[in-house]
């Protein structure tokens, strides 16, 4: 296989930093590879030395920083090493105390400043090195490597020879163009899992017959699209031999294994060329971080707040097959081990963390059901459209990505429209502490009831499928907002408007709890009012099994009357009496423009708008009648002139 350079879509250019103790020969090194030459006069620091982007096979421009070593000039120093993309660190190898120094002062140094950054390590002034120092590369180096981690590549030189001077600069862009660390793990001395899962999927792209081996003619085309030319019989064959020498499984009858095809590319890692391997990678899309880059992503944009993004139906038609493709036992669910095995070819799985870890319905085994397939896809699109797309891609998905998301219309045109076309709903769940919240969301998920209590901290999230009379499936999605974070959220002027439906929450045998709740319904209400994004609100008279407070009716009929919602839907989740909350809940949603509550503030100014109005249409009508009258009477006036 060819060598290839790949920039990675970088063409702003590679900034190098170079640092060490002074006398260290810094600035002579940049003197020397910018002209070629070695100077006996050099200033103390050099300004922007600047290679142009043919210096190196690469075609990419590197700006090189000098710096001082000077304690005066430290502030300047680390600024400049802050906005680096690489750091040369440099040392005298005729001076073994400022090899010392690396580990003493510089590499901590960078650490103290959250340097996080490649480094190179360069030992300069090679020609007056005397070997009766032993001061050795290979014997100081081991130490140095195993406790600082972010050398990436060890080197001497000499600007007087100009020996490896070019070496220098050229291992410098290197790092930051193909770097190594999300390729290979020095500790297994292997590659990354995520480097071995994007080549899986590349693998699995290239292998069209989908018989787990590369034909020679699969290679062929592998080859052709990364490198820009063909393979001839004789080094497929060369490939083949090295390969099954010391990967037995890596070829089969069929052609190259994926197993082989691991082989190939870490031998490239080994013999130091790591730009073979990122070739490939960014030939099929991928980042520095072995993800499918965002220019790559057709991810439909939002033009508004209250806008939200769904799967089409060719997606869901898409993951329906996947699903049944996977579920091979065909009990309508998913093992852990099937879907590790369907996002395998992902970077990791998405749904192994929040926000979309537990927030699907499982089967009584722990296993996922089709509901929760589709409901956590339904999620992971309504919270992060490009994680969706891009995964839709890992796994398979060989449409047109930008049909598989839409944009759906604005909820403040549904209120108008009174209507909505959303197949999503949003609901946001809001509460005082041991309210019932999570007991609310547990049952949407088919969970048994627990006694036990534990406060939410952090926003969670329930996603399921919600069966109308019609025959038609919605998704509902209920947001739990902790008690404490919402002061927070309603600071932020957009939250209410991904909302489709407010929740509220409350204990019915504690009247703090209910005037909590009250309170929480006020201020989503105010906020609602003055941001435009007026949301219809459910009262939830929680844990019904126990006694209510005194006038817990009376409290609870007061408030909803004054707010013009609906009276509190009572339920009891340790009796297993919620199920039809969820299709209220929906109801609710379908019908955007009622149970939107409204204050006292609220109402007030609707009159007062609703006066000025009248103002001035009244204003209006009495303009028109003056300037009919006048038009009238200077009619009459002409009128009587002629007949005088």
């Amino acid at each position: 296989m060819l060598n290839h350079s790949s920039s990675g879509g970088r063409t702003n250019g590679v900034r190098v930093v170079v640092a060490g103790d002074r006398g260290t020969g810094k600035s002579s090194l940049i003197a020397a590879v910018a002209s070629e030459s070695f100077s006996e006069t050099v200033p103390p620091v050099l300004p922007l030395t600047v290679l142009p982007a043919d210096f190196y096979p690469d075609n990419v421009p590197i700006t090189v920083v000098d710096t001082s070593s000077s304690l005066e000039k430290q502030g300047k120093r680390n600024e400049e090493l802050k906005q680096a993309d690489v750091v040369v660190l440099t040392y005298a190898c005729n001076e073994p105390s400022t090899f010392s120094r690396l580990s003493s002062y510089w590499l901590p140094e960078l650490e103290r400043l959250e340097v996080k950054v490649p480094v190179v390590v360069v030992g300069c002034k090679l020609d007056l090195h005397d070997e009766s120092q032993q001061v050795s590369l290979e014997r100081l180096m081991n130490q140095l490597l195993q406790q600082f981690k972010e050398i990436v590549t060890c080197i001497e030189c000499s600007a007087v020879t100009l020996y490896q001077v070019p070496e220098v600069f050229y291992f410098a862009q290197k790092a930051v163009l193909h770097p190594i660390d999300p390729l290979f793990d020095q500790e297994s001395q292997a590659l990354t899992d995520r480097c071995v899962r994007a080549l899986r999927r590349i693998f699995v792209l290239c292998d069209r017959d989908m018989d787990d081996a590369l034909s020679d003619t699969e290679l062929n085309e592998f080859q052709v699209k990364c490198f820009d030319a063909p393979l001839q019989p004789s080094e497929i064959n060369g490939v083949k031999t090295v390969v099954q020498q010391n990967v037995p499984e890596g070829v089969n009858s069929n052609g190259l294994t994926f197993p082989g095809f691991l082989y190939v590319h870490s031998m490239f890692l080994r013999k130091g060329r790591p730009e073979t391997l990122w070739a490939v990678l960014r030939n099929y899309g991928y980042d520095n971080d072995l993800k499918l880059r965002n220019d790559s992503l057709p991810v439909p944009s939002k033009n508004a707040s209250d806008q939200s993004v769904e799967l089409t139906n060719e997606a869901v038609e898409f993951l329906n097959g996947i699903f049944r493709l996977l579920d091979t036992d065909k009990d309508r669910a998913l093992r852990p081990a099937e879907v590790d095995k369907l996002f395998c070819t992902a970077p990791s799985s998405p749904w192994n963390d929040a926000p979309y870890k537990d927030a699907a319905e499982k089967n009584d085994m722990g296993y996922i059901t089709l509901n929760g397939f589709l409901s956590q896809w339904a999620l992971m699109t309504l919270l992060d459209p490009p994680c969706s797309v891009a995964n839709l891609i890992y796994i398979g998905y060989s449409g047109n990505p930008a049909a598989a998301l839409r944009v759906t219309r604005r909820r403040s045109v549904d209120r108008k429209k009174q209507a909505t076309e959303r197949n999503v709903f949003q609901c946001y769940v809001f509460g005082s502490k041991n309210s019932g919240k999570s007991a609310l969301l547990d049952s949407f998920l088919g969970r048994p009831f627990s006694n036990n209590y534990t406060p939410t901290t952090a926003e969670q999230f329930a996603a399921n499928t919600i069966e109308l009379i019609r025959g038609t499936k919605k998704v509902l999605v209920l947001r739990e907002i902790p008690e404490g974070e919402v002061p927070k959220v309603l600071l932020n002027q957009d939250y209410l408007a991904a909302c489709d439906v407010a929740i509220f929450v409350y204990d019915s045998s504690n009247e703090h709890s209910w005037k909590k709740s009250r309170d929480m319904l006020e201020q989503v209400a105010r906020q609602g009012e003055l941001t435009g994004y007026r949301v219809p609100c459910l009262l939830i008279a929680a844990k019904d099994d126990l006694t209510p407070y005194p006038r817990a009716v009376q409290d609870s009929v007061k408030a909803t009357q004054e707010l013009g919602i609906e009276a509190p839907i009572h339920l009891s989740m340790k009796l297993g009496d919620s199920s039809n909350v969820f299709h209220r809940i929906v109801s609710v949603a379908e019908h955007p423009h009622l149970s939107i509550p409204e204050t006292e503030i609220g109402r007030k100014r609707k009159q007062y708008h609703r006066l000025l109005q009248n103002t001035l249409i009244f204003a209006s009508v009495g303009t028109a009648m003056a300037v009919v009258g006048v038009a009238a009477l200077r009619a009459y006036a002409v009128k009587k002139k002629s007949s005088g």
